[in-house]
């Protein structure tokens, strides 16, 4: 997990545009090399600009992409800024005029709205932690109560919906899955099956749902889980990814195989 980051979304627009700038950062022989290729290209009939409809010329869609990766940057403070200002900055800076401005000013503020972005973060992650719990305690109280559902002392439910005939594995084993994992809300956040590849990995190293659910199955079994936060992600969840904080996780999770401590033996 990485920390939240402390940085503003006018950080990330201007690391944007630097990561574009670098593309064109050449020295004059390369840059002489490159266009002598374009026009050799254009002469080939196949330089010529792509049509897009509303954007014309290469200088539009390069100007429309800029944009559009600007946006994405802003995503998180755009019910802070004002696009007219940005434009009328970003007009100075590129004309080599006076800005409104100068650099004390500009890193006072902003440091003091990644301040802000990130207490408004925090609040909101917070908030949403909390319903996340609560909507989870109510449905595993709930789904505890169905016919065929498990509930084990730590709190993970599991449903058999394949029981296999093979071994089970132990704690230091490595194992073969397929998997489905979704949130209580359906949205799939992952799945071996999309990739059509199962997955190895040693059982000690996933997340303790994960540990207790498949030690719980003979080789062969398909089961369904439904993980505590607690026993996965926690109050944190995974930053920035794709399960929120407090999230119950469900799993259907095929065990295909034990392949022992060591993994497969050479030649296996």
């Amino acid at each position: 997990m990485k920390p939240f980051l402390r940085h503003t979304a006018l950080a990330l627009a201007v690391g944007s545009l630097v990561l574009f700038a670098a593309g064109c950062d050449k020295k004059p022989g390369e840059k002489a090399a490159d266009a002598a290729k374009t026009e050799t290209a254009k002469a080939d009939g196949k330089g010529e600009v792509k049509a897009i409809p509303g954007l014309a010329t290469e200088k539009e869609q390069v100007s429309y992409m800029i944009g559009l990766d600007i946006a994405k940057s802003l995503e998180m403070a755009k019910d802070e800024i004002d696009l007219d200002t940005i434009n009328k900055a970003m007009k100075t800076a590129l004309a080599g005029e006076k800005p409104l401005m100068d650099e004390k000013q500009a890193a006072e503020v902003r440091d003091s709205f990644a301040q802000k972005i990130q207490a408004k973060q925090i609040a909101k992650m917070m908030a949403e932690a909390k319903k996340n719990l609560t909507d989870g305690e109510a449905f595993l109280a709930t789904n505890g109560k169905k016919p065929g559902v498990v509930t084990t002392a730590s709190g993970l439910q599991y449903q058999v919906l394949t029981e296999g005939k093979g071994a089970k594995p132990k704690p230091t084993d490595m194992v073969r899955v397929h998997y489905k994992g979704t949130l209580l809300d359906g949205k799939e956040f992952d799945s071996s099956y999309e990739r059509n590849q199962p997955v190895e990995f040693p059982l000690q190293q996933v997340v303790p749902g994960w540990q207790e659910g498949i030690a719980l199955m003979p080789v062969g079994s398909k089961y369904k889980l439904w993980i505590p936060s607690k026993l996965g992600y926690g109050e944190k969840g995974t930053p920035g990814g794709p399960i929120p904080p407090n999230s119950v996780l469900v799993f259907e999770v095929e065990l295909l195989d034990v392949l022992g401590a060591g993994g497969p033996k050479p030649g296996k």
